[in-house]
């Protein structure tokens, strides 16, 4: 169209003049974005107000950066999307599956049509680099097939975990690999506020709800997360695990304050020297109280944690503690404070006394000859307390205790439970814990400076392109 032709219709001249219009308005947002807004703009107040680092801010609130490299062939798909596992896909038939219930890796080779002697030297290749016998039912198989007549067996993909897996080649030559997937790290800022409760109220932010399982291990010695006001709040600066667009896990909270009855407990992530606790608050002081090693002065183990075959019904169950042989009479003491929950006489237990020592761990001491002096339902306990003495009452074929933890409902091994440390942060590493505390509190301010920025633009770009 010739430029004398093009006034002749003016509805076309409208729309163009629209359009230009539409153009400009985003690429003045680009430039408030960038920090550079010019002040013939009209916006030299927004400017002034925001600090130096939101003007340069320009990365999104969740920060990525990788933190696991990928190893070779980890089994991401490439640009051209041909190939996949270190496979080219386009040059296989691909079948998928689960393992299923009583199917061993012989088993599910066999099922695939897999020779007998690639099925054994398959076993033989996999000593030392991924144990067999771990195959799981339910975890999902990925197997290629030849294109050809033979329709072979070629690649044989065993999902281990959401983090790893297994490849096994049987084409040309037979090798097995354990392979680690691409994952990376997000840097994530959220504040909540308890209208409900910390699950339902984190959900409905946006948040995982695996940061409110973090939050509850980190402040389960402060704070009783089962009598949560109101009102109540927390903000924390924490990291995430994704493989893919997968989230995997909540690794660590760098800074969080929750706000509970009016009072702010603050915790800051620091990794001391020689200690198994990361998580500490602002003076350096553990934000966990140590467990006693054991409830009682024990000259053996009798029976562990695990499956057993009980000693008077003979048949095999799940022992969920562990026996400390010990004559009558024994003292057996709390091993951390908490409140009774119950005490008395309970079947095949005998004389058990269960304590909640705060809204994650619980611990139980069965098969008691009697309480201890005014150990009831209700009544407060401390660390090292006697709360009974050794007996054999219940279903029991001797003295000895039967202690149980459960962490979050779910009964664990006594043994392996960690009993961080209660002493400080020592006086040679407290100016790496202030630089630690200064980092985190600066984490949290660049992302919150960069929510205020984002959040700017969203409104000045949808209000402007309204106006439109």
């Amino acid at each position: 169209m010739e430029k004398r032709e093009f006034f002749r219709y003016p509805i076309i001249a409208v729309i163009c003049v629209i359009f230009l219009l539409v153009i400009s308005v985003f690429f003045l947002g680009v430039k408030v974005g960038e920090g550079r807004m010019d002040k013939e703009t009209g916006e030299k107040e927004l400017c002034d107000t925001l600090s130096e680092s939101v003007e340069k801010a320009t990365p999104p609130v969740r920060r990525e950066d990788p933190v696991i490299r990928m190893e070779e062939n980890t089994g991401e798909t490439d640009a051209d999307g041909v190939s996949q596992y270190g496979i080219p896909i386009e040059q296989y038939e691909i079948t998928e599956g689960v393992v299923r219930n009583g199917e061993f890796f012989s088993n599910l080779l066999s099922r695939l049509d897999v020779p007998g002697e690639k099925v054994q030297a398959l076993t033989q290749c996999a000593k030392g680099v991924f144990d067999l016998k771990t195959i799981r039912v339910g975890n999902e198989y990925h197997a290629f097939f030849s294109k050809d007549e033979e329709r072979e067996l070629d690649y044989l993909i065993y999902d281990i975990d959401k983090r790893e897996y297994a490849k096994f080649t049987l084409k040309d030559t037979i090798a097995v690999e354990v392979v680690r997937r691409e994952m990376r790290s997000v840097l994530n800022y959220a504040k909540v506020v308890i209208n409900t409760s910390l699950w339902v109220d984190v959900k409905r932010s946006g948040a995982p709800v695996l940061l409110a399982l973090k939050l509850a291990d980190m402040y389960a010695w402060t704070i009783d997360f089962f009598g949560l006001q109101k009102g109540d709040a927390f903000e924390a600066v924490y990291e995430t695990i994704y493989c893919g667009d997968e989230l995997l896990s909540v690794e660590k909270v760098h800074y969080a304050s929750f706000v509970h009855s009016g009072k702010a407990y603050d915790v800051y992530y620091f990794q001391a020297e020689n200690e198994s606790n990361t998580y500490w608050n602002e003076k350096g002081e553990s934000m966990r109280k140590a467990f006693l090693k054991a409830p009682l002065s024990f000259t053996r183990i009798s029976s562990g944690f695990g499956r057993r075959v009980h000693p008077i019904t003979r048949k095999a169950h799940q022992h969920n503690g562990v026996d400390y042989a010990a004559p009558k009479g024994t003292p057996v003491m709390s091993i951390g404070d908490g409140t009774v929950i119950f005490a008395g006489r309970k079947g095949a237990e005998g004389n058990m006394v269960k304590i909640k020592h705060n809204s994650v761990y619980t611990t139980a001491y069965l098969h008691l000859s009697k309480f201890g002096k005014g150990v009831k339902s209700g009544a407060r306990v401390a660390q090292g307390q006697v709360i009974g003495y050794v007996g054999s009452t219940g279903r029991s074929t001797g003295p000895h205790l039967d202690f149980r933890i459960w962490k979050n409902g779910t009964p664990v091994n006594p043994l392996k439970v960690s009993s961080p440390p209660a002493v400080p942060i020592s006086k040679e590493q407290m100016p790496d814990f202030e630089r630690a505390k200064s980092e985190a509190l600066a984490q949290k301010n660049t992302l919150l400076a960069e929510e205020t920025v984002f959040a700017v633009l969203g409104h000045l770009k949808g209000g402007d392109l309204e106006a439109v």
